[in-house]
């Protein structure tokens, strides 16, 4: 992950932020340099959709470490590893449940630092790769499976129902297959089918008017005498 990743330092003293960015540079990382946290924050406005780690100190001049952590968890999803002279469990426990991901104590190990970097990273790598797996598309839909939603050109659908949630992810993990309307509602209501059609139909019919709010495009095709499938 170390190609194009960038990982940026806050830390007012010169010499730390160095020794810092020499060893992160070394190991293969791009690195952007911050000396106060005004500076961090402009920066962050300007970038900070291509960093991917915060090395952060908390003593900083202008806006404080506290105060970084804070705007970070409010508009970013990055690690954040607070590097500080505080060594009390008291600063630590509170930083790490303000949102740090990790906390490294001063006089640190530079080794250290790199490993816990790395360490950040790969967890952070593992949750993009588990991110990917949690979502299904087809054409320009996105069912995300950990907000329960679903999307269309990064559009969301209003008000979708646990059983029309269900009912396109069954539609979309098998794309060029029709199923039948008793498969459909085993699936979705998780309960023997009756023989009733009208609840599914009526499910269906609400599925295409969410979709026809924010798109032209047909999703759903009724197969005669069948059921239903993802029109191709």
């Amino acid at each position: 992950m170390k190609k194009n990743t960038k990982i940026m330092i806050v830390e007012d003293d010169t010499d730390i932020n160095n020794i810092l960015a020499t060893a992160l540079k070394r190991e293969g990382y791009e690195v952007l340099q911050a000396y106060s946290g005004t500076e961090s924050k402009l920066i962050l406005e300007l970038n900070g959709q291509d960093i991917s780690l915060m090395l952060l100190d908390l003593m900083l001049p202008g806006i404080s470490g506290e105060e970084v952590l804070s705007y970070v968890r409010d508009n970013m999803d990055i690690p954040v590893i607070v590097i500080s002279a505080k060594d009390s469990i008291d600063s630590k426990l509170t930083l790490l449940t303000s949102g740090a991901d990790d906390y490294i104590i001063k006089p640190f190990d530079i080794k250290e630092v790199v490993a816990r970097v790395q360490i950040q990273l790969r967890h952070m790598e593992r949750n993009s790769e588990k991110a990917v797996e949690d979502n299904i598309s087809y054409k320009d839909m996105l069912l995300d499976k950990v907000s329960f939603s679903v999307y269309i050109s990064g559009i969301k659908l209003e008000k979708i129902t646990k059983q029309e949630f269900a009912i396109l992810e069954l539609l979309l993990k098998n794309p060029k297959q029709a199923f039948s309307k008793e498969d459909i509602f085993e699936y979705a209501w998780d309960e023997p089918y009756m023989g009733e059609t009208k609840t599914l139909d009526v499910h269906i019919s609400n599925i295409r008017k969410k979709i026809r709010a924010v798109t032209e495009e047909e999703y759903i095709e009724t197969i005669w005498g069948i059921g239903y499938r993802l029109k191709n």
